[in-house]
């Protein structure tokens, strides 16, 4: 039903596709528009008015690596790095 569409993204002139899945995303969603700007130029302009992210460094609690994290560490309660984290949201 829906074939893939190239447009011109409105900001940095780049040619980019519009996907058949993001065009019957944009049909259920019922936007009337296609859009004007490509993935990174939306992205830019989404965060534009945001503060760049702080990081902290912490030791993991698992391996004793170093784990970087968007948020103050607490001494009370321990932080994983990536790795760790995502291994131990695997094993439930």
């Amino acid at each position: 039903m829906y074939q893939d569409k190239t447009l011109v993204c409105k900001e940095c002139g780049e040619e980019f596709i519009f996907s058949a899945g993001e065009q019957e995303f944009y049909a259920e969603r019922g936007f009337q528009n296609e859009p004007r700007r490509c993935k990174n130029c939306r992205s830019k302009r989404k965060n534009e008015d945001r503060p760049p992210r702080e990081y902290f460094t912490a030791v993991c609690a698992a391996c004793g690596g170093e784990a970087r994290i968007p948020f103050e560490p607490k001494s009370d309660r321990p932080v994983y790095c990536s790795e760790c984290f995502a291994k131990m949201k695997a094993n439930g």
